[in-house]
Parts: structure tokens; sequence; C-alpha cells
């Protein structure tokens, strides 16, 4: 009798075991993936030509150094925003705020915009453009998201009828940290109410000189890792209505890159390996591994000439080839770009550059993010 009962003690405890975990799984798969949102609210006025340059040079790295941040034992998504204000071609009935992009995981069309902006002289009301952008963008609920923007300008913070102070208060109720970057020397900035705004605003303070050349460290890497590029490219499968330019965007933002200097093109091409890189809206290789493509209703007019004419059985099979070479080529890009991490930390301990765009927006991000448990 004490045998049977120890037996079914040990049925009763290995079954609640199993449920335990089980349910323990399931809670785990039902969490919401966490998301970085970071709204970009650039002075787009006439003295800002420089700090528009130092954003498009460092779009990738800023969104490299984000692909390998944590939350537990997952990777949070990304979405930027982009705001341009103080340009006198925008509606001054609008404070001459205009929104470029609601918040976007599409780097090619982030980078698009970014590269579309021009500047002009007008008035700066950080006040009010910070109010438009919590009213316009689509913040979410997920008290895990990591929610910041960044202001960047050099005029006092003060001009507009938006009170900064009223503004910020928003800010908070929907946990969203303010950072400020002032174009220009330290103290300016605090007389202009910059380092305030970003004290009340639970975010950092930080200068920059917009006008500094930026010297980017080119490594024995670099060379390579634009070949595999090229052959990257070669594998995207364009479909449906936005197909084909989409496909011409990707060029065009690699051609950007490369006007900029051949190493912006080399942290892009990173960037295009990384599983923030995802363009699953218009290409198949994409698109096949996030959902099971119905190869017999495809569009075949959408498709690239040479697919065509083909079978539904044929055009999943030449997917299948391209899955795997660019799985290929994104891993080496992957190896490739470690040593060159690895030459990049050894070289900046000879020069440290403090005062450009990507190394103080780094340095606030992964602060805030330590707060909400992210690591990296």
């Amino acid at each position: 009798m004490k045998s049977l009962v120890l037996k079914v003690t040990l049925v009763l405890c290995t079954l609640t075991s199993t449920f335990s975990y089980a349910k323990h799984q399931s809670q785990i798969e039902n969490i919401k993936p966490q998301t970085i949102k970071v709204a970009l609210l650039l002075d787009t006025s006439n003295s800002m030509d420089g700090l528009i340059n130092q954003a498009k040079a460092q779009l990738w790295e800023i969104v490299n150094e984000l692909s390998y941040a944590k939350y537990g034992l997952k990777r949070p998504n990304l979405e930027i925003a982009l705001y341009e204000y103080g340009n006198s071609n925008l509606s001054s009935r609008e404070g001459y705020i205009r929104q470029v992009l609601q918040f976007s995981d599409d780097l090619d069309e982030i980078s698009e915009k970014l590269f579309s902006l021009t500047t002009n002289g007008g008035n700066e009301f950080c006040g009010q453009v910070i109010q438009t952008s919590l009213n316009e963008l689509s913040w979410g609920k997920n008290k895990n998201d990591l929610r910041m923007l960044f202001i960047a300008g050099n005029e006092p913070f003060t001009q507009g009828k938006i009170n900064y102070k009223d503004a910020i208060t928003n800010a908070k109720e929907k946990d969203v940290a303010i950072n400020t970057i002032f174009c220009g020397n330290y103290s300016n900035g605090v007389s202009g109410m910059w380092k305030d705004g970003a004290d009340l605003g639970g975010g950092d303070y930080l200068t920059i000189n917009q006008d500094k050349k930026i010297t980017h460290i080119v490594t024995p890497y670099d060379t390579e890792i634009i070949i595999l590029n090229k052959k990257l490219n070669k594998t995207y499968i364009y479909y449906g209505n936005k197909g084909r330019s989409k496909f011409s965007s990707q060029k065009e933002q690699d051609s950007n890159a490369e006007s900029l200097d051949e190493v912006v093109i080399v942290k892009r091409a990173v960037t295009k390996s990384s599983r923030l890189y995802d363009n699953s809206s218009w290409d198949l290789v994409d698109a096949e591994k996030k959902q099971k493509v119905d190869y017999r209703k495809i569009e075949k007019k959408k498709l690239p000439k040479a697919l065509q004419n083909k079978t539904g059985k044929e055009i999943k099979l030449y997917v299948k080839e391209q899955t795997k070479k660019r799985g290929e080529i994104q891993k080496k890009i992957k190896e490739l770009d470690l040593k060159r991490r690895n030459y990049i930390t050894k070289k900046q301990k000879e020069v440290v550059k403090k005062d450009i765009l990507n190394n103080v927006m780094l340095k606030a991000i992964k602060r805030q993010a330590k707060l909400k448990n992210y690591t990296w």
C-alpha cells in the first residue's frame, strides 16, 4: 500500500512540475516583445547642415549598436520617428514643424527621409515640437518599452507659445525621456535652458560640435565587407505593389551611404546583416522567414522578369536557394564585423571623440536603457 501511495505521489509531483513549466513557458511566449522607440527632433534652420550630415552619416552605427541590446533573453525591436523644426519653408501655422516619419522599423525609409532634409532659416520652437511629437506619434503603452526623445538645436529652449516645461510634464505621463542635444558649447546650452529641459525630462543634456568633420576609422576588413554587400543585394527578390520601388530604394540608400564615406557603406552593410533589417513587406526571402508564402497567389507581373514565367514550385525553390546564400553572406559579414569592432576599439583608445552625434546619443541611450533592465 505504501509503495502504491509513493508511486501516485511521484506521478502527481511530475505532472505538477510539468504543468508549472508549461505555464511558465507559455507566459514567456505571450510577453510582448519590447521596443526601443527613438524620436529624433532635428532643427533644420540655416545653421544646421552639419547636424543633418552627422545624422545621415551615423544612423547605421547607432542602429548597429542598438541591435546588440537585450531585455532578459529577448532582443528588443527598434522604431525610429523623425521630425524637423525651425525651417522657414514649413508652415508658420504649424509652428514651423513637420512630421517627416511616424515610428517605423523600415531602416531604408528612415535613411531616405534623412537624406531628404534641407535647411533654411526659421523660428525654433522646442516646446511646441516636443508637444506635437507627443500628440502625433504612436508611443504605445508597454511598460517595458524604452521611449526616448532626442531634440537637437542651437537656439534658446524657451522660444514659442508652448512652454517647454508643460510639454515635458506631458512627456513624463507617457514615460518618454527627454534628451536635449545643444549644438554649441556647454555653457551656452545651460543658459539657453537646454540642460534644464533634460533635467526635467529625466534624460541627458548633451552637447556636440555640429560642424566637426567626422573621421571614420578605416579597418582591414572594410573592402571585403563592401564586396559581400554587393553579393547580398543580389539575394533580394521583390514582390507586391511596392516591391520594385523598395528594391530601388535599397540601392539608393547604399549610394547615399557611399556618397558620405566608404566606411558608412560598411556600417550599412553590417546593419543589413542584422536582425533589425527586415524587408518582409517586399522581399520574398524575408517574407518566407516570417510567414508561409503562397506562391500560387503571387502576382507574377510584380516579380523580377527572370521569375515571371516560372511556376510557383520553381519560384519557391529559387527563394530557398537565395535564402541559403543570404545566410552565408550575412554570417561572413558578422564575422568580419566582430574583427572590425575589435580593431576599432583598440584604435579608439588613442582618440576619443566625445562631441559628435552618435557618441553622445549612444551614451545616453545605454544609461537610460540600464534603468529599465536592458543590457548589452
